[in-house]
């Protein structure tokens, strides 16, 4: 199963990204750069955290026009997965293949630390690997972390069970201590409506091995090769 992951000028994650799924899953994967358009050859396309563009205008904001955009577009609409972490989601959201936005940290802090994350469904392409209420450890690393949409929006999401993640103690309860950017409802990953495409803030990739702190994020990648596979 062949991963592409998408370097923007100023995205670092990527190495994180290609890390894992070359030495970690042991499955194909490919840098792809922002100016290109072909995306065919690929069964999932991973854009990953960092400062695309600086984060000048807002987060995202500029790399939503990176040529390659179009053909990620293109490349959810046939169903395929996309995967957003941390300026991915922000992306994601500012091109319209997720609803809602990214702002600063209620605290108007940069936070980078391990978080708690409840699964909220395992019945989707990225938690299919996991329980339903399950907590996992994974580490954010951003200041414009802080989802936000109308409350239609919230609804909807919440109806058709978009919301995949929720920041929450280790007992999992959704507290206001637990969340750390203020971000509504401790959202921390979504969905769009055909499910093949998640935003999440948190960094999956940070934790695939014991030797950096933790494991659960294999659980989110192991799910969607659980799909490809299928």
């Amino acid at each position: 199963m062949k991963f592409g992951v998408i370097s923007f000028p100023g995205t670092y994650s990527e190495v994180d990204c290609y890390h894992v799924i070359k030495n970690v899953f042991h499955e194909p994967v490919e840098y792809i750069w922002h100016k290109e358009t072909d995306l065919t050859s690929y069964d999932c396309i991973i854009l990953p955290g960092g400062f695309s563009y600086g984060d000048y205008l807002r987060t995202g904001a500029i790399a939503r026009f990176s040529p390659v955009m179009e053909a990620v577009e293109a490349f959810a609409a046939l169903g395929k997965i996309v995967l957003g972490t941390c300026n991915g989601f922000q992306i994601l959201c500012e091109s319209g293949l997720l609803p809602g936005v990214l702002m600063r940290n209620n605290s108007l802090q940069f936070k980078c630390k391990w978080v708690n994350m409840r699964v909220e469904t395992s019945d989707s392409v990225f938690t299919n690997a996991t329980d339903a209420g399950q907590v996992l450890q994974i580490p954010i690393s951003h200041g414009e972390g802080s989802y936000y949409a109308d409350d239609t929006t919230i609804e909807e999401l919440e109806q058709s069970g978009r919301i995949l993640f929720r920041y929450c103690t280790e007992e999992g309860e959704t507290t206001l201590d637990a969340n750390p950017n203020g971000s509504i409802g401790n959202i921390a990953g979504i969905t769009n409506e055909r499910g093949n495409v998640l935003g999440m803030m948190p960094h999956p990739e940070r934790c695939c091995e014991s030797l950096i702190g933790g494991e659960d994020g294999k659980l989110i990648f192991e799910s969607m090769l659980m799909q490809i596979i299928a």
